[in-house]
């Protein structure tokens, strides 16, 4: 495992952080969030150990995950003394708070579940300019600097989901040791991007990237063509690899986060977080994921990640499950294969068309999608709208 320097807080930190947004699931079907709460821990547990024992030591939770059950299990699976291993990252509910006292009450209550009287890097969670405000209203730095001085927190961080210019807003206004952005080949223009990175990583704030592998878009299901791309590159790599390839050649990031539940992806992401250097890649390799990257831009309709944040529906729709269907069909040109998946694997509560246009999910989607709109196409495409249009056809 190689180890970087994170920012401010002094750590050298893995290169591969885990990430215990998405642990594998007692109930599998129950993927893309229509109910991801019931955490397989025997497996979780596996592989969190397994990743800690090859030399991970920075792990990354948050209250909402799995719907409030992963601080608790990352608390259970950190017992016996792989604790004292690792650094521990979660974050505060920013979408919660409504005094300054809950600011306490939530980390107080996130320290009883993780079992240990300090986290040492606090993050900031979801930081967009609907929060911001509010938090700046409650005290949001008088209380950092207390949970600093008290030794409840070690590091303050935040983490980001809105645009550059409300970034560097956030940064500059306080002393944080570090951020966390979004960020992978497709996205380095997308809300932080690669300015954002940069801007931080001069000031001396470390970066923990989080989705780089876009909910797994880039690892699996390659459109053919990208595939192609791959394959005739001099050294075999998995698409998985190149992405990551792509984020530890930049020398401003730190941490890459992934959320692995499978032990073959513990082991690969291990391997690769060993062998990459900074400013390793050579300009073939980077023309070739420029392709990739243009091949994929072309084809990809709907900019999810399947976070989740969108999720419980009111209306019961599977929203990520609907999209990644939907964009899967684009990008593997092969509409018919997955308007069978969607019929067969969707069930009728949680289709597109449940869609009651409330509205709640763009409020909480912080890829600002317009989720109506698309899950209206998403229907008309590979619902009983498209199948009939395909018969007739």
């Amino acid at each position: 495992m190689l180890y970087r320097k994170f920012g401010k807080t002094g750590i050298e930190a893995s290169a591969l952080g885990f990430g215990c947004m998405r642990l594998p699931l007692t109930r599998p079907e129950a993927k893309h969030h229509v109910d991801d709460s019931e955490i397989d821990e025997t497996k979780a547990a596996e592989l969190l150990h397994r990743a800690i024992d090859h030399g991970v030591n920075y792990i990354d939770t948050a209250y909402p995950y799995h719907g409030g059950n992963s601080e608790p299990f990352v608390g259970r699976a950190l017992q016996g003394g792989y604790r004292q291993k690792i650094h521990l990252a979660t974050k505060l509910p920013s979408w919660l708070i409504q005094t300054r006292g809950d600011m306490d009450r939530y980390l107080d209550e996130q320290l009883k579940r993780l079992q240990t009287n300090c986290i040492d890097c606090y993050l900031v969670h979801t930081v967009t300019r609907s929060f911001w405000p509010n938090l700046l209203e409650h005290g949001l730095f008088e209380f950092l600097d207390a949970a600093l001085d008290d030794g409840r927190i070690r590091f303050a961080g935040f983490s980001f989901h809105d645009e550059l210019d409300l970034f560097k807003e956030v940064v500059d206004a306080y002393d944080w040791s570090f951020c966390q952005i979004q960020y992978n080949y497709l996205d380095e223009n997308y809300q932080a991007g690669r300015a954002g990175l940069d801007y931080a990583a001069e000031r001396g704030i470390g970066v923990a990237i989080m989705e780089p592998l876009r909910g797994g878009r880039l690892a699996t299901d390659i459109p053919p063509a990208v595939q192609q791309l791959w394959d005739r590159a001099p050294v075999r790599r998995s698409p998985a690899e190149w992405a990551l390839r792509f984020l530890w050649d930049h020398p401003g990031i730190s941490v890459v986060l992934s959320g692995m539940n499978h032990m073959d992806q513990v082991m690969e992401n291990v391997r690769i977080a060993g062998e990459v250097l900074p400013n390793s890649l050579t300009g073939p390799e980077r023309a070739l994921i420029d392709e990739a990257k243009r091949i994929y831009r072309e084809r990809i309709k709907v900019n999810c990640t399947s976070c989740g944040y969108c999720m419980p529906c009111p209306a019961g729709v599977n929203i990520p499950g609907c999209f990644t269907l939907f964009n899967n069909a684009h990008v593997l040109d092969d509409v018919a294969t997955h308007r069978i998946f969607y019929n067969v694997h969707v069930g009728p509560a949680h289709k597109a068309s449940n869609c009651i246009e409330c509205g709640e999910c763009e409020e909480s989607c912080p890829q600002h999608i317009p989720i109506r709109a698309f899950l209206k196409e998403t229907e008309k495409l590979l619902g009983a709208e498209g199948e009939r249009a395909a018969q007739s056809g």
